[in-house]
This record gives C-alpha cells, sequence and structure tokens, in this order.
C-alpha cells in the first residue's frame, strides 16, 4: 500500500470501522454467557499450518474486557472472541512493561537473553539497542517456511537504521517503531513522525486505531490462500489518552511538543486522561477487532486461522485491575498478569476457560507447533508449546514461570509465587515474599516465614535462571541479585 497523506482521509477505514462499532449489539447477543473448563477435543488428526493473527493490547489491564470483569467497559467482540474459544485466567506478560515482552514474543526467549532486554522499555533512537537482525524470530522462521509475514501498529524492539520489523523477518510492516505515538497527528515524544511504511516515514492524521485495523482487515482480505502470520499490535489503551474524538486534544499536545513544552513529558499526558476517555480508547481496540475478525470470517479463513490476543504488559493509570494489586512496572500481579485469549475453530472448542498458567514465551512456542516449525537449534526457546495441551489432551507443561527486572524478581510455581524486592534505601535487607496466588490474587498474605524450605528452593531456582542471563549495566547496584 501507498503512503498516506498527511491531508488524506481514510474514508473507507472510516466507514469500516463505523459499521464494525454499529454491529455492537449484535456481537453482545451472540456472546456465550457461561464457560465449562477446558477440555481438548482430542481429534484424530492435528490442524496444520494454520494463518496465525496475533493482537496485542498495549497497557491493558488484567480486567479491562468485559469477559474479565470490567465493570463500565463493554467489549463485544474480544468477548465473542473468547465464547468461540478458550479464556485464560492466569495469562502472563513475559515482562512488566513493554519493549521485553514484545522481544519475548518475537524470539520466544527470556527478555534478559538480549540487551535490549535489559532496558525496561527501549527509551529511544539514541539507546542503539534493538532485536538483533541475526537473532531468528517467530516471523522469520515461519516465512522460511513459506508464510507471508506482517506487522501492523507498535514495534519498539529497536530503530531504524540498524534494527525494525522488516529486518527481522516481517515482508510488510505499516507502525510506528517508538513505545508511543499521538494518536491523530503520530507525533512521538522527542517531536518527530514516529510512522512508517516499510523503512520509510509516512504521514496520517486518522485514528491511530482505526487505522492500524483497517490495514490488518486489508491484509486479511488480500491473502486469503494463506498461510500468513499476521502480528496487529494497538497502542491502545496506552497514553496519551485520546478517544476517537479527541482531536483537539491531539492537537494541543501536539502543539506543545514541537513548541519544545516539558521535552519528553508531554506524550505522557500526566494531565489530562479521564475514565471516560480509557472507556472509549479500550471500546474503540475492540470494534477496530471486530473489524478484522469480521473480514476474516467474510474471506472464509475463520477456521483456519489461530487468534491469540494478549496484552504487553498490565495497566496502569486508568486500568481496573481487581482484584489484583501492582500495575505497570510492578511484579506484583497487576503488573503482569494480563487477558489471554485463544481461538482456533479447527482445534478448540468454544465457551471454554483455563486456569494453566501461561506467559509470553510459550505462544511463541505453541504458534510455531501449530505451523510445524521447528525453532532455530541455536537459539532455544524458553517458552514451552500448549499445543498438546490443547489438542491432545495432554497435562499442562509443569514448569516455573520467570520474571526479572532492574529492582525486582519473581518465580511462579504450581501455586505458588516467589517475589523478591530490592531496598529502596541501602541497608535495608531484600525482601522475600511469598503468596499463594491462586488463594490469593491480591498478594496480601505473605506466606513466607511460615514456608522457609520453600521460599529457599523458589530462591534458588529463580538463581538458577538468572545466571543465564545478560547482567544488568551497573546503575547503583540496583539489580535483584542472588539470594546468596
Amino acid at each position: 500500500m501507498g503512503g498516506l497523506s498527511r491531508r488524506g482521509v481514510l474514508t473507507a477505514g472510516a466507514a469500516a470501522f463505523t459499521a464494525s462499532t454499529a454491529s455492537t449489539t449484535e456481537a453482545q447477543t451472540t456472546r456465550p454467557t457461561r464457560e465449562r473448563p477446558f477440555r481438548a477435543a482430542t481429534r484424530a488428526e492435528r490442524p496444520s499450518r494454520p494463518n496465525i493473527l496475533f493482537i496485542f493490547a498495549d497497557d491493558l489491564g488484567w480486567a479491562d474486557l468485559s469477559c474479565y470483569g470490567a465493570p463500565e467497559i463493554r467489549t463485544p467482540h474480544l468477548d465473542t472472541l473468547a465464547g468461540q474459544g478458550l479464556r485464560f485466567t492466569h495469562g502472563y506478560a513475559a515482562s512488566a512493561v513493554c519493549s521485553p515482552t514484545r522481544l519475548a514474543l518475537y524470539t520466544g526467549r527470556y527478555p534478559g537473553r538480549l540487551k535490549a532486554g535489559l532496558l525496561e522499555p527501549i527509551p529511544g533512537p539514541g539507546a542503539g539497542v534493538g532485536l538483533p537482525v541475526a537473532h531468528p524470530t517467530l516471523a522469520s522462521l515461519l516465512k522460511q517456511a513459506g508464510y507471508a509475514t506482517a506487522m501492523f501498529g507498535k514495534w519498539h524492539c529497536g530503530y531504524l537504521p540498524d534494527y525494525g520489523p522488516v529486518k527481522s523477518g516481517w515482508d510488510t510492516f505499516f507502525g510506528n517503531l517508538g513505545g508511543a505515538v499521538d494518536y491523530f497527528s503520530k507525533i512521538s515524544g522527542s517531536g518527530e513522525t514516529d510512522l512508517y511504511e516499510g523503512e520509510v516515514r509516512t504521514e496520517s492524521l486518522e485514528y491511530y486505531t482505526r487505522t492500524v485495523s483497517e490495514r490488518a482487515a486489508a491484509f486479511i482480505r488480500a491473502n486469503s490462500g494463506g498461510p500468513w502470520l499476521l502480528n496487529l499490535n494497538y497502542t491502545a489503551p496506552h497514553w496519551p489518552w485520546e478517544g476517537p474524538g479527541d482531536r483537539a486534544v491531539s492537537d494541543d499536545l501536539t502543539r506543545r511538543i514541537t513548541e519544545g513544552q516539558e521535552e519528553g513529558q508531554i506524550l505522557a499526558h500526566n494531565d489530562g486522561g479521564s475514565l471516560s476517555t480509557y472507556r472509549m480508547m479500550v471500546e474503540a481496540m475492540d470494534a477496530g477487532i471486530g473489524q478484522v475478525l469480521k473480514a476474516l470470517a467474510d474471506s472464509g479463513q475463520q477456521d483456519d486461522t489461530l487468534v491469540i490476543f494478549s496484552s504487553d504488559n498490565g495497566g496502569e493509570r486508568w486500568s481496573y485491575l481487581w482484584p489484583l494489586t501492582g500495575s505497570k512496572g510492578q511484579l506484583n500481579e497487576g503488573g503482569i498478569r494480563v487477558p489471554a485469549i485463544v481461538r482456533w475453530p479447527a482445534g478448540i472448542g468454544g465457551n471454554q476457560v483455563s486456569d494453566v498458567p501461561v506467559v509470553t514465551q510459550d505462544w511463541t512456542a505453541t504458534i510455531l507447533e501449530a505451523a510445524g516449525v521447528e525453532p532455530h537449534a541455536e537459539y532455544p526457546l524458553d517458552g514451552h508449546s500448549l499445543i498438546p495441551y490443547l489438542l491432545d489432551g495432554a497435562q499442562a507443561p509443569t514448569r516455573d514461570l520467570f520474571w526479572r527486572m532492574r529492582r525486582s524478581g519473581a518465580l511462579r510455581r504450581g501455586k505458588w509465587k516467589y517475589l523478591r524486592v530490592l531496598p529502596q534505601q541501602e541497608g535495608q535487607a531484600t525482601q522475600q515474599l511469598l503468596y499463594d496466588v491462586t488463594a490469593d490474587p491480591r498478594e496480601r498474605a505473605n506466606r513466607a516465614a511460615h514456608e522457609e524450605e520453600l521460599v529457599a528452593r523458589l530462591s534458588a531456582a529463580w538463581d538458577a535462571i538468572e545466571a543465564e542471563l545478560e547482567d544488568y549495566p551497573p546503575q547503583g547496584g540496583d539489580r535483584p541479585g542472588r539470594s546468596g
């Protein structure tokens, strides 16, 4: 597709988005009202080589969807997706911030295996790091197996000229390279337009959520022969706090950024937003997803497409996270537990729910096995494929889930979650906490003093994984460190 003019209006996209929004009532009425515990269909033969649609929300909180308990936000299309497939109640992001989780999805490995994964998140073009071009990715592996590959929306895994989606296996890219852009002007916090067609900067004044939805729907319609991988990476509901009707807000923020006011801080929009605006942003994303799923159904590819929806980390300022505590940037449940929905009509029955813990890099392993593609031998995956569980009725993978950030670490084993938090002031001790997050998702009852041997085992397990990862660069000694 050609570049978008700053003055151009995507009339077709706007019309399709409006039509998608108008279908909300119908979608609400088709959502199943009662879920059953997951049970694999155990068909005689596994379906093979599905199309892959992976949808990432940005900073979406655990309970920001109707089907996860949002009291005000209405997400009929995602609710319908869950009703037609499987909803996970213990889905996790690989990190509590953006870039590391995206690196985990694209590589299938712990973020800390790459220097770029140590940045929480990658701050800007001056960082000089990103997803190495030589590293195999989900896209490059599927591309080698004959898949068409595309990404629409947010990348945030390194900047041109050294890094970018086209360099890492995606044939088609339209989106932003950085962490956030204004939804209308596409200006970044640095004052430059951050919107690219391939590797060429382009312009658009249309609402970004609408634009990437239309692009994704058009890709699906144009690739009805399959197979394909489509990464649809919304910036919603990340700040700035702008709904589809908030062009005046965009104009004000864009003016302030271009005038150089409070450099680097304006786009964070700490002086704006509201619960109502946030609701509109999430609901606009849901409407866009409805548009994409309609294109999938209309093209006759729905049954043979594996759709996965998740978020890159937990919610922040306006999110609804009940009953979890913590938020984006923290390894409490609110910072890393996220919605996770899977639909694959050819292989998975609908209206189901699972409490199996799953994490971002598991989706990489799952997608590769579903497509019949082997991971690169020199870059073994840290994720575990869920295909035997989903399709064959096997037990879910038994393993530890691991997280590491500069000032904290966590490990989940079964119902137990071990949390290590560095002291805020010199002379204070490192906290070692233990929670049964199945019974205590708010992480209020610290059981560490009652389970000292278990804490020691989990701490040692955390240390063993941490020892394999890249070291954080020195910064006042603030790294989680080994327990010894």
